[in-house]
């Protein structure tokens, strides 16, 4: 008669715990079932107990490692769960929820604070929160709970209550952006070689962000004229520290403190750079829909190009884009102003314009109060301190029925300015913000202004709108009016100090962004425009606008073209042009293109082919004419686990060849472990990634795969503050000999944090093996094999059979049943060729075994393993299995 021991060893868990589990039934169901031992076709004495299972939904009580569900999100992490049974009644268990899980519930404060405890205060007492559920599923490994969304803190789709916010771990962070360009020319010119950079270094402690920023700059020319007195080499090189300064969260107001050198980030008021202190409300901590709007810097490069974007003079974001259009979307919503823009072509031509990031009209949710509050002196750069100590504040408060009110005041001894303004969410229509600013000056040194008082207004509206129904969005639209007379903080300065003429006196601005999907056509639509006009020189006008349609032709299908017109003016100097691409599928996963640019003097016209190799790395190449001349260009990214990377190459016949290598990545280090890693945002937010010890593990997250180091790390950074983020494993590219037994982590961090999270991995060769005792009997059906990390790797069947995963060499397990480590086993050094032969395995008594569980469920898991007798206990089912 076959045996069927290795059957039973597969099925027979499954059974049980599907009985146990029922379907999703309640831990507290009433419903009774009965069980036929005899269809577990038990060898020899070997006998379960099963009556305890005939409660529905009853849960062996013990230690359970779940992944926990709140009204069908799963929380962080998971949790190890202790079952007690009732006191009334032993054949019903309960879930003890601690007070450290209860408080990821998000409950209300009112709530909260009036919920009873019991086992010492250890345990929700069960049954105190009417409509709450407690659903066992053992075979998924989860806890689902059910909770009225009257007890729970506001929440949205990816958005998680303060009580879920994570300050991460304390840990080391090095970010960096590199450039390097080479550039030789044809025809006598100068030859150039550049390295720029920026980045940021600091430290976590707690929920303590310390920071400081580079930047730097090396530049070697050798002129070739064939005159002597202008032929030579000329290096300039710079290195800075451009910014020290630390903050961290206050979850409680919903607000950030912020110390050192810092930009005014406002609502109300223009910028500039101060040394000193804020407390604000963090836009990043309200829920999406309330968060303010991230800037979006949109340009067309002509040729392969470097674009570094600047704020009074630090660099807040360097890249490299191929030639054409190109749209800067990852700046996020905490960066606000006036913005520079620099775009460095490969050919020597520079383009550069500023840009004022739109403010969302300054509304509240009704009983809500948004506010800053910032202090300390001005500062140049160079950290030179200069005027006199300014305090400031604003606020929003959100009335009733939609209407808001705000205001703000901003000054020092001779500088005075006040706000006022009210906001109205239209809802189907929008939202719309109007509000009066006035200022008061004393300039008490003979400037272009003279010397006295000014005193003069700004008027300001603002409107914002989704149209959900017709797929567009008028992201921001506004106009602004000021006086002659009136000044900003910066102007006060800059006039106070040096009594410099003023250049730029702002009168009116107009700022649109619009975008538009008219899906069933296939045609989208963006366009961003902003136009000035001044007192004391002519207006400015920046815009670009674009236009796509996709469409098939014949056989041919997802073909598009799209023509960009554009225009961007600074310095009295104009570029603009128009830009028109005509692309068609090629293969699966490449396009051929034609690409034209016409304007400011040169025209050009390629022919291109792009290739995506794979998820995370694409080429393009270019063939064409540039003023009349050949050209061919070349451009490869990968998004790699150590560093995103960018490759360029260009030749114009007759003119010149050049080469570009943009490098960004940084250094995560914990006292959990470290990885170099690819990453977004300086300074930002990250996620390390632990896979017990297993290299080579694919981890995504909302970009390209990273895989873990030689040490089984990796650091996910593209991740989002204070929103629900996951990452996973990618199973299908797991290396040989290694099982995830969880693959899917997630974390909702607080911004700058260093997220920690472990996956369950298990790696090494399987194994067929037979446990024995002592006494030459086996461990009981159901008895849980667990490494040294507490892994599951294997669960006996009714003849101590026994099938392992992750056997390595000298490797010590334990074997538990009851919730009890009994008798350990150690795998032979080296393991014999054949794993799949039974290998035995001596399992050595522990002698005076108790449960490994904290002390306060101790008593409670000590009085179920006395009722347990040696020679029969009752089956006990991993939560993994």
């Amino acid at each position: 008669m076959p045996d069927h021991s290795l059957f039973r060893l597969r099925i027979l868990p499954w059974c049980i715990a599907l009985a146990m589990s029922g379907s999703y039934s309640s831990v507290w169901a009433e419903d009774d079932i009965q069980f036929d031992s005899r269809f577990l076709e038990l060898k020899g004495d070997t006998k379960i107990d099963l009556k305890r299972f005939s409660s529905q939904g009853y849960v062996e009580p013990g230690k359970y490692n779940l992944q926990v569900q709140l009204n069908k999100q799963p929380l962080a992490e998971e949790y190890d769960i202790y079952w007690y049974a009732g006191e009334d009644d032993a054949s019903k268990s309960y879930a003890c929820l601690t007070p450290e899980l209860v408080a990821q519930f998000g409950l209300k404060e009112d709530v909260a604070k009036n919920l009873q405890w019991s086992h010492d205060a250890k345990c929700l007492k069960s049954g105190q929160l009417e409509g709450m559920e407690i659903k066992a599923d053992l075979s998924q490994s989860a806890l689902v709970i059910s909770l009225p969304q009257a007890y729970l803190e506001y929440t949205y789709p990816d958005w998680d209550p303060p009580s879920r916010w994570d300050d991460g771990i304390s840990g080391i962070v090095a970010d960096y952006s590199i450039n390097a360009q080479t550039r030789h020319e044809e025809n006598g010119g100068d030859d150039s070689n550049e390295i720029s950079g920026n980045g940021t270094v600091g430290v976590n402690l707690g929920p303590w962000r310390m920071r400081a920023d580079w930047q730097t700059n090396y530049q070697h020319t050798r002129s070739n004229d064939d005159d002597e007195e202008f032929s030579g080499d000329d290096t300039q090189k710079k290195w800075e520290w451009s910014r020290y300064y630390a903050w961290r969260a206050l979850p409680s107001l919903k607000a950030k403190l912020a110390l050192g050198e810092d930009y005014l980030n406002s609502d109300i008021f223009d910028g500039f750079n101060y040394v000193g202190g804020s407390v604000s409300t963090d836009d990043q901590m309200l829920p999406p829909n309330l968060r303010g709007y991230a800037p979006d810097i949109s340009g067309v490069a002509h040729t392969t190009a470097k674009v570094t974007v600047s704020q009074m003079g630090r660099v807040i974001y360097e890249t490299q884009v191929p030639a054409g259009p190109f749209r800067i979307q990852d700046l996020g919503d905490s960066v606000s102003g006036t913005l520079h823009i620099r775009i460095e072509e490969q050919n020597g031509q520079v383009q550069e314009y500023d840009i004022s990031t739109a403010s969302m009209p300054y509304l509240t949710r009704p009983g809500q109060v948004r506010y800053k509050i910032m202090m300390g002196r001005p500062q140049e750069w160079g950290h030179h301190v200069e005027g006199e100590f300014f305090s400031g504040a604003e606020a929003s408060w959100g009335i009733a029925n939609g209407w808001s009110l705000y205001g703000g005041a901003l000054g020092d001894e001779n500088y005075q300015s006040a706000a006022l303004g009210v906001g109205r969410d239209l809802s189907t229509f929008g939202a719309v913000a109007f509000d009066v600013t006035h200022s008061h000056t004393k300039l008490d040194k003979d400037t272009a202004y003279g010397k006295g008082s000014l005193d003069g207004n700004s008027f300001r509206v603002s409107y914002s709108k989704d149209f959900d129904q017709l797929n567009s969005r008028v992201t921001f639209a506004g106009y602004r009016f000021s006086e002659e007379n009136f000044m900003t903080m910066s102007e006060y300065l800059d006039a106070s100090d040096s009594g410099m003429v003023r250049t730029g006196n702002d009168k009116e601005m107009y700022t649109a962004t619009y975008n538009q999907n008219f899906r069933d056509a296939g045609v989208s639509v963006y366009l961003n425009y902003t136009r000035h006009t001044y007192w004391d020189r002519e207006e400015q006008t920046n815009y670009n606008i674009m236009l796509s349609h996709y469409f098939n032709m014949g056989s041919i299908r997802n073909m598009s073209v799209s023509l960009t017109g554009y225009r961007y003016e600074y310095d009295n100097r104009a570029d603009k042009g128009m830009y028109i691409s005509l692309s068609m599928p090629w293969g699966d996963n490449s396009t051929v293109s034609y690409n034209g640019n016409y304007g400011s003097g040169t025209d050009s016209s390629q022919v291109g082919y792009f290739s995506r190799v794979d998820d995370a790395t694409h080429y393009q190449l270019n063939v064409g004419t540039s003023d009349k001349h050949t050209s061919v260009d070349g451009y490869y990214s990968h998004d790699g686990s150590l560093a995103q990377v960018d490759l360029s190459a260009n030749y114009h016949e007759g003119q010149y060849t050049s080469a570009g290598l943009s490098l960004q990545g940084g250094a995560t280090l914990t006292a959990h472990g470290g990885a170099l890693h690819r990453t977004q945002n300086m300074g930002g937010t990250r996620l390390l990634i632990d896979a017990d010890g297993v290299a080579d593990v694919p981890v995504e997250g909302n970009g390209a795969a990273v895989y873990t180091n030689m040490f089984g790390k990796a650091v996910v950074s593209d991740v989002n503050n204070y929103y629900r983020n996951q990452a996973y494993i990618d199973l299908n590219k797991l290396p040989e000999n290694a099982e995830a037994t969880q693959s899917v982590v997630q974390a909702t961090l607080t911004e700058g944090a260093i997220g920690y999270r472990k996956f369950a991995v298990i790696s090494g060769q399987k194994a067929m093996a037979v446990l024995r005792l002592q006494d030459g009997s086996h461990p009981p059906f159901g008895a849980e094999v667990k490494n040294d990390n507490e892994q599951t790797v294997g669960l006996v069947d009714d003849d101590g059979n026994v099938y392992l995963a992750g056997v390595k060499p000298g490797e010590h397990m334990s074997v538990f049943w009851s919730g009890v480590a009994h008798c350990d086993i150690n795998l032979p050094d080296p393991l014999p060729a054949d794993l799949f032969n039974g290998l035995l395995l001596p399992c050595q008594h522990k002698g005076n075994v108790a449960p490994v569980v904290p002390d306060d469920i101790k008593p409670v898991i000590q009085e179920q393993t006395q009722q347990v007798t040696p020679t029969n206990p009752p089956v006990s089912v991993s939560a993994n299995q």
